[in-house]
């Protein structure tokens, strides 16, 4: 029989250090998705990650079972991202080729696939997207994440980010208009018949 959150956390509680392995397996993929979302970096969301579940393991004992474990480390992790991301400097280029080899990143297309006039406006689009996101505050960020990728619902962001309800909608709308504004002329082209 599977132990419920409360219960394995009451029982590293009373002594069983091994026990917290049973949260950190059930909870670190889903954590692991959206860090990766805010960071687009494994490397930075494997650390965020892994510093999310030691400080939860670090200061377990004020955890209470008024929200779910879950929902407490979650928040853990979304501080811990707001803090990375407002260090970390924003880059200037974004790559879209994983291969820093030209030569290398060919791809053969199937019969079935999008041409190459279809790819490019992917390729354009995945840059646009990148790039406005970097308009963005950290906070925005975390919360358009959570809104429109992870769909979370505005409570869940409101926990989230420590604030009230209305400002986490408010922090949602602006980087939504942010978003628009920015990706307003691509998004328009097509619609138009106009060439990007």
């Amino acid at each position: 029989m599977e132990l419920n959150d409360a219960a394995v956390v009451a029982q590293v509680l009373t002594g069983d250090r091994e026990a917290f392995r049973v949260l950190v397996e059930r909870h670190s993929r889903n954590i692991f998705k959206a860090v990766y979302r805010m960071t687009n970096n494994q490397e930075d969301a494997d650390e965020i990650v892994q510093e999310t579940f030691l400080r939860a393991y670090k200061s377990l004992e004020r955890f209470q079972e008024r929200s779910s474990f879950y929902t407490w480390v979650y928040r853990i992790a979304m501080n811990r991202t707001l803090d990375f991301l407002s260090v970390k400097k924003p880059k200037q280029t974004v790559q879209i080729s994983d291969s820093p080899d030209p030569e290398q990143g060919e791809v053969q297309l199937a019969s079935d696939s999008p041409g190459p006039e279809r790819a490019l406006l992917s390729a354009e689009l995945k840059s646009s997207i990148a790039k406005a996101m970097l308009l963005l505050t950290p906070t925005e960020k975390v919360a358009f994440t959570l809104r429109h990728m992870e769909g979370r619902s505005i409570e869940d962001v409101s926990e989230a980010l420590g604030v009230r309800n209305v400002a986490a909608r408010n922090t949602v709308f602006r980087a939504v208009k942010k978003l628009r504004i920015a990706l307003g002329p691509m998004i328009a082209a097509p619609a138009t018949g106009k060439s990007l």
